[in-house]
């Protein structure tokens, strides 16, 4: 999946309605231009396109009192929320996804309740387990790469990172049942990551 599908539609939805430097903004703000492909060109031509799919609702609004041309203002329509719940389940729970995708998943995990997000990353860990065994048919760690010459340096790295995304993941499972943040239905005080409207981003 493409990651910056998922970051932009997440944006649009925690602002309601957000034009493509407000999405910029936040994006830099959580620093994801630097993990993943969320460049200015991406992110505006990601915005262009989910409206041209229907994802989002493109609103013209008036220039500024400053002047400048007319700017784009850009709202979830339902088969944008349905999309973006699809794309943020699918990436907690794929133990296959990539680094990116699964970063701007945990950055919007909270928009689902905690049982789900639980449920959600004890299949991410089954699917590590499978994937392990699968491999490990073919190769014993506990030989050591050499066994298969330089080549087993690809299976050895392969493993090694099954076995620390396990750990990581269910060191996460353990914060969420222990009661960290605050997720969808629970009321409380979310953390707000998105930068009000002329709020100076700090990492910019």
């Amino acid at each position: 999946m493409s990651a910056i599908r998922l970051l932009v539609l997440g944006a649009v939805r925690q602002h309601g309605r957000a034009h493509g430097y407000q999405v910029r903004n936040d994006l830099e703000y959580w620093g994801a231009h630097e993990w993943s492909n969320a460049k200015p060109g991406s992110i505006y031509h990601a915005l262009k396109q989910m409206a041209k799919q229907g994802v989002l609702l493109a609103h013209e609004v008036a220039p500024s009192a400053a002047g400048g041309p007319p700017r784009t203002e850009y709202e979830m329509t339902e088969a944008g929320r349905e999309e973006y719940f699809r794309l943020l389940r699918e990436a907690l729970s794929a133990y296959d996804q990539k680094r990116d995708a699964l970063s701007a998943a945990l950055g919007f995990m909270v928009d689902l309740p905690r049982a789900e997000v639980l449920e959600l990353l004890r299949r991410r860990l089954d699917g590590l387990a499978e994937w392990r065994t699968a491999v490990t048919e073919y190769y014993t760690p506990e030989g050591g790469p050499e066994q298969l010459g330089h080549i087993g340096e690809i299976m050895h790295m392969w493993v090694h990172s099954a076995e620390v995304e396990a750990e990581w993941t269910r060191g996460l499972i353990a914060r969420i049942e222990g009661g960290a943040y605050s997720f969808a239905g629970e009321g409380g005080d979310p953390f707000v990551g998105v930068l009000a409207e002329g709020q100076e981003n700090p990492f910019a």
